[in-house]
């Protein structure tokens, strides 16, 4: 394990902020896991996990060890009469392990097409869109102990997950190292095509994983900024989810406000409807602000920081409190 001092971490988030390290390194093999382990017997200092940096916000320096985890490998691991069980290693891309699977023929995670980050961070925020979560097609994984070693199995019952939520984001952040993740798919696939625009472009036309994945590629191309050419970390707030009594209440004074019901029976509402109500659109500070493409997408225009970034967070949560009673709760891992 290769470890580096005062290492910049511009080209590691997909915000482009350009913060630094203490101390750097990558993982690649379970060599460099036993090698880091060993680091933090040796050494008092935080360590932070890293994937493709898609769901964080620097906003100081980080006095510290970033590890990135590059865990690399794919494969079918078993079938039996409903499921193929496919395992992943956690420092793959997420986007380009769909799009494998997709060419197996492969049906479940299309609709999770071109969502940035590893493998390895996805149960961690329990990433969804466009009616489908990773839980759904959970299987299990295996994650490193980095306080002792240990090696754990979790079925998706431990995963404890809920709405871009997870044991590992509540209780477990970088004390476990997720070394791979494995799904089950469905031999008979659900498709899930009832979003406009995916029920647009396949009414009438015979649904396949590939043809769904190419159809949330062109969508998501259409409404959400390219980290490639303005840096941002996708949506950065949750979609608020209310009791019924508060959805009522605020449906009364706010005819056009958007609603989800849930199974158990509370409301999801439109994060990004909200903010675009109260006018932050295209707003901009410096080199922060919102994109102007979805008002759910706070940007980097070119050299904002990350501490410029989060100011404008604050000041559209503030603005929400104050229109609508709702307190939006940030997506990304604020640093």
């Amino acid at each position: 394990m290769k470890i580096t001092k005062n290492t910049s971490l511009k080209d590691l988030n997909t915000f482009g902020v350009d913060a630094s390290t203490t101390l750097f390194t990558e993982i690649h093999n379970l060599d460099d896991i036993e090698s880091l382990l060993e680091w933090k017997t040796q050494n008092d200092l935080p360590t932070l996990l890293l994937g493709d940096g898609s769901n964080l916000l620097f906003k100081n320096y980080f006095e510290g060890l970033v590890a990135k985890v590059c865990l690399a490998g794919k494969d079918i691991a078993e079938e039996d009469d409903d499921f193929t069980y496919v395992s992943v290693a956690g420092g793959e891309n997420w986007h380009e392990f769909v799009r494998w699977l997709v060419e197996q023929d492969l049906a479940g995670l299309e609709n999770l097409s071109l969502i940035p980050g590893t493998v390895g961070a996805a149960p961690i925020q329990n990433i969804g869109a466009y009616g489908v979560e990773l839980a759904d097609h959970f299987h299990s994984l295996q994650a490193v102990d980095l306080e002792n070693g240990n090696i754990h199995e979790f079925d998706k019952t431990l995963c404890q997950f809920g709405y871009r939520e997870s044991f590992f984001k509540s209780q477990a952040l970088d004390k476990l190292l997720i070394t791979s993740v494995t799904f089950a798919l469905p031999k008979k696939p659900d498709w899930k095509m009832d979003y406009a625009g995916v029920r647009d472009v396949l009414e009438g036309v015979e649904p396949t994983a590939k043809r769904i994945s190419d159809a949330i590629i062109s969508l998501r191309r259409s409404k959400l900024p390219d980290p490639v050419n303005i840096g941002n970390a996708g949506s950065f707030f949750k979609n608020p989810v209310l009791q019924q009594a508060s959805w009522d209440s605020l449906k009364a004074s706010h005819p056009n406000l958007l609603g989800y019901p849930q199974v158990d029976g509370s409301i999801k509402t439109s994060a990004g409807w909200l903010i675009d109500q109260c006018g932050w659109k295209a707003y901009r500070k410096g080199d922060a602000g919102v994109s102007e493409m979805h008002a759910l997408v706070l940007v980097n225009h070119a050299n904002a920081t990350g501490a410029e970034i989060w100011a404008v967070a604050q000041d559209i949560i503030k603005s929400i409190e104050d229109k609508f009673g709702i307190t939006l709760d940030p997506e990304p891992r604020v640093i």
